[in-house]
């Protein structure tokens, strides 16, 4: 028997609104998906029935139960169990496409690439129009993930969603990639590692995924477990981007430009801070950056001179007695 083509990898946890419509929209996929494998991370809600109730529909569906553990280790887990030639994460409060897939597996396999590079819609739940993740970006002939790396930091943004790329599993696997369990923002490693591996991908600008947008209240116990676990991750994630590029001597300009990335994505933590409901939490947490050489870190790898102004100004703020109250 030959191997599923493809298998989609999709997390669960408590996402009961939702799930239907993502279901429904695998269920509808041209082609099929060969196997969906489904990881309920612990779900509380009525996650678990709306899955028995699909999987009875769908005989390519494998749904696996593990106690909570984080999107990162649900992605882990049908990481370790997929058998298809290739692999696509959908995430379980988004939709696909019909046909999100069909013109990524025909590349993928007419030219050997080791990923596919597509386009999603950001989608509001009827707030306002959804529109394109890149509205203005021209599909791309085989190039090195790299060099599609570099194009993105040229125009100024680029997006580290993992849903947005069909992937060679055994690409995958050579290179071992895994998520990193319990960080928020896991995409920024996983997207970045993966595109300076790949030697041959293709951007199609298909939209495949629609990224849903909803409206979030957190109260102030929520908003405050939250800021600090981002502030902790993007920690982790500047850390690993800055190892990435002092990797990159042979290429200076792309080293460049990741680390421009990564001081102006890490220049975000400053702007959590203030809005920490805790303001001790706040203040220690600005004192452990100086302390521990988080901020050296960023200060290193600073390009311009408006950068090192505003690591400067945050590091003369992580001194002053109170600054958190």
């Amino acid at each position: 028997m030959s191997a599923p083509l493809l298998s989609l990898v999709v997390p669960v946890f408590n996402v009961a609104p939702y799930l239907p419509r993502c279901l429904e929209s695998l269920a509808a996929l041209n082609p099929p998906a060969d196997e969906i494998i489904v990881v309920d991370d612990g779900s509380t809600d009525d996650c678990p029935r709306i899955l028995a109730d699909f999987a009875s529909r769908l005989p390519q569906m494998r749904v696996i139960r593990q106690e909570n553990g984080g999107l990162s280790a649900a992605r882990n887990t049908a990481l370790e169990v997929a058998t298809g030639t290739y692999l696509a994460f959908v995430d379980s409060d988004d939709f696909v496409s019909p046909d999100a897939y069909a013109e990524a597996l025909r590349l993928a396999q007419d030219e050997d690439l080791d990923m596919v590079l597509l386009n999603a819609n950001y989608h509001f739940e009827g707030r306002e129009a959804d529109y394109a993740v890149y509205a203005d970006v021209a599909a791309t002939g085989v190039v090195p993930g790299s060099e599609w790396l570099r194009q993105r930091f040229r125009a100024g943004r680029f997006l580290h969603m993992v849903w947005m790329h069909l992937y060679r599993r055994d690409f995958i696997e050579r290179h071992h990639f895994r998520f990193i369990p319990r960080l928020i923002h896991e995409d920024v490693i996983w997207t970045s590692a993966a595109l300076l591996a790949a030697q041959r991908v293709r951007y199609t600008g298909h939209i495949a995924v629609h990224y849903r947008i909803p409206l979030r209240r957190f109260n102030p116990e929520q908003a405050q477990r939250r800021l600090q676990a981002i502030v902790d991750s993007s920690v982790v994630n500047a850390e690993s981007l800055a190892r990435m590029a002092d990797g990159l001597d042979a290429d200076p300009e792309l080293q460049r430009m990741l680390s421009d990335h990564l001081v102006d994505g890490a220049l975000s933590i400053f702007h959590k801070l203030p809005k920490m409901p805790d303001r001790n939490v706040a203040a220690a947490t600005l004192r452990r950056l100086r302390e521990g050489g988080f901020i050296g870190l960023l200060w290193r790898h600073a390009r311009t001179t408006g950068q090192r102004r505003r690591l400067a100004r945050h590091w003369l703020r992580s001194w002053l007695p109170g600054v958190g109250k």
